[in-house]
């Protein structure tokens, strides 16, 4: 039993869910049941409404009160919470004809403060204090703009008073832009998600990668990626990922041979892909529908290249891995049957492959989802395995009404920093001077914005950074020439790498704990085995071809030439040539490094130059005698990276031992 949320809280959250999710299918289907109908900023307020309280409620104050009765305080918050922002639903014609954000009754302008401090304290309890506190300086920032001596950061001030107001009651702060977004489109994606786990959806793509990859070699490993990348796409969240599909795939790669570093760098990398797969993605591909301008489905679909390249990575050097270590996959009889999990389990298929359809074929990404929703939940009620009982769908619900309020919490306080910029007109100077700064070059501002959204990666979620950036760096990206979604998906990218890469590396770290092994060790096998990562967001910054914004021909040939480019690059990084099975010399790998990079060239020729040379090396290696013929293998174990590798290749070599300290 949940101390914190006894049954009776629990049933106030589900209340609230309920309320908070017919509330926006009403504004999604225009129902508007007797003719009655909610202006906008009475939506976002009535959604917050039911969504914020439940922040206060689950959330504790600390993580160390998680085990405590809810408190007093607490239970205040959430109250004050739901009054104030039904107050402002109440009154949103006011705001919207009198003007309230600039000149209100006293009633509101007390409450615009409460308002902007209650929603601080929730991004504070769904984010974390840095994030925070970088939202609240930027939202203190109109306070003293006009006293800042650099010109270009100099903007328009304001009193406390009335940037209070126009935080709580303007269109540009915490009704901005990215709470526009999750009212309108991501509660019923985070619906989706939630149902598509709740309905067995997690066990069975988890079976279907068991089946599909188990027998080969390397396919424990294999089926870590492919289950984590389904299991990301749902939750959106790299963390929770790996504490979801890791207990079972990371025993499963040591067992198999993997040493555990490796298992849980293939997991932590995995699971960090999920949030830039389509069709769900994280949060930060549905803030970029309002930045942007475009139907969610355009956006899916421009991610498509880049996501299967990064996975192909994985998988090359996963099986790279396995090759020279000689690791075998499991025995046929001891996998999940194929066919038999998708006739169990075809309605979870048919889920996405709806979805998509609805996106594509009806554009209207704010109905879509329900659907879906609706469809999935019909078929647990007759489901054997995960039947949707009365209690399941009560879990359902309350699974729901946490993920959509942490979500919501997240990106209102994240408004707070929109809101700082732009009521005092600095953001349209940003970009500009961004430009000048770097004389026009595209490719330090590129340099630039990628360790900018590291750095900010590291200590904010990454729609935080998204929001900040697609104020200050997107537009600059796309003034030097760069596509609108390419540029806006590089700073999504490069935020996303954080997960992986020291000193913050959330996902690498998650993952360690349970594999047992150094978290920071592990962190630079992650960031090595998706060192695609880093490379993939420059080239389809410089060749939209790679973000299906070029025609279908040039598409196609780019995206052929790239994963022949992702093929050299994972067997450099590696060390193993999985064609011509042999370790290739140290200036062959050097030169398949140049091959890979050449092959994401925005010309053409060039590309198919850079899979020339890759393959002009693999040639090369298969011929030349340098002492690593696949012969028969040794294990030996590096004292500092605790790697299987080997002293001649091969493909009979038992499975890897672990190091005493993993």
């Amino acid at each position: 039993m949940n101390v914190r949320v006894t049954p009776v809280w629990r049933t106030v959250v589900i209340s609230l869910t309920i309320v908070g999710v017919l509330v926006a299918m009403n504004q999604a289907f225009f129902w508007n049941p007797g003719g009655f109908s909610l202006l906008e900023n009475a939506y976002m307020y009535t959604v917050l409404a039911a969504f914020l309280p439940i922040v206060f409620i689950i959330f504790p104050i600390h993580r160390s009160h998680r085990d405590r009765p809810l408190p007093v305080y607490d239970m205040a918050l959430a109250a004050i919470a739901l009054v104030t922002c039904l107050y402002f639903a109440f009154n949103a014609e006011n705001i919207v004809t009198l003007g309230w954000d600039y000149a209100p009754v006293p009633a509101a302008s007390v409450l615009s403060f409460v308002f902007w401090i209650l929603v601080l304290e929730a991004l504070r309890r769904t984010a974390g204090l840095v994030v925070t506190l970088i939202a609240l300086l930027f939202s203190l920032y109109p306070i003293f703009a006009g006293l800042i001596p650099i010109s270009f950061l100099q903007g328009i001030p304001f009193d406390i008073v009335t940037a209070a107001q126009i935080h709580a009651m303007g269109v540009d702060s915490i009704l901005g832009l990215p709470l526009q977004t999750g009212a309108t489109i991501l509660i019923g994606f985070l619906l989706f998600g939630v149902a598509l786990q709740h309905s067995g959806g997690g066990t069975f793509f988890y079976e279907l990668a068991m089946g599909l990859f188990g027998r080969y070699r390397g396919g424990s490993a294999k089926v870590a990626v492919l289950s984590s990348a389904f299991m990301g796409m749902m939750s959106g969240s790299a963390v929770s990922n790996v504490l979801t599909t890791g207990p079972m795939t990371i025993p499963a790669m040591k067992k198999a041979g993997f040493t555990g570093r490796y298992a849980a760098g293939i997991e932590a990398t995995a699971a960090t892909g999920g949030t830039i797969t389509p069709p769900i993605m994280g949060t930060a591909a549905f803030l970029m529908v309002s930045f942007i301008g475009v139907p969610y489905a355009q956006i899916a679909l421009a991610a498509v290249i880049p996501a299967l390249l990064y996975y192909v990575g994985i998988f090359v050097q996963a099986d790279a891995f396995s090759a020279k270590s000689g690791l075998r996959g499991l025995a046929r009889d001891l996998l999940p049957d194929v066919g038999k999990v998708l006739v169990f389990g075809w309605a979870y298929l048919a889920a996405l492959i709806g979805l998509i359809l609805l996106l594509v074929i009806e554009k209207d990404e704010s109905q879509a989802p329900y659907w879906i929703v609706g469809f999935l939940l019909v078929i647990g009620v007759f489901s054997k395995k995960h039947r949707m009982t009365p209690g399941a769908f009560a879990d359902f619900l309350y699974a729901s009404g946490k993920t959509i309020a942490e979500i919501l919490g997240i990106i209102a306080g994240v408004g707070l920093i929109v809101g700082g910029l732009s009521m005092t007109g600095v953001s349209l100077s940003l970009a500009r001077e961004l430009v000048n700064a770097f004389s026009g070059n595209l490719q330090l501002v590129l340099i630039a914005g990628a360790i900018t959204s590291f750095v900010l990666g590291m200590g904010m979620t990454v729609s935080a950074v998204y929001v900040f950036l697609a104020i200050v760096m997107a537009p600059a990206l796309v003034e030097l020439g760069v596509n609108p979604i390419a540029g806006h998906l590089f700073v999504i990218y490069w935020a996303t790498v954080s997960y992986i890469t020291p000193p913050v590396a959330l996902a690498s770290f998650a993952a360690a704990n349970i594999a047992g092994t150094p978290p920071m060790q592990t962190s630079l096998t992650a960031m090595r085995l998706g060192a695609v990562k880093y490379v993939v967001p420059f080239a389809f910054a410089l060749n939209p071809a790679l973000v299906a914004q070029a025609p279908l021909p040039e598409v196609l040939a780019t995206f052929l030439l790239a994963v022949a480019g992702v093929f050299f690059l994972g067997c450099a990084f590696e060390g193993w040539l999985t064609i011509v099975g042999r370790r290739p010399h140290l200036f062959i790998r050097c030169l398949l490094v140049g091959a890979g990079l050449l092959a994401f060239a925005p010309v053409l020729t060039h590309a198919a130059l850079g899979v020339g040379l890759g393959i002009g090396c693999l040639i090369v290696s298969r011929f030349w005698n340098n002492g690593s013929e696949t012969s028969r293998p040794t294990l030996d174990h590096d004292s500092e990276s605790a790697e299987v590798t080997l002293s001649g290749g091969g493909n009979e070599v038992g499975a890897a031992t672990e190091k005493s300290h993993e």
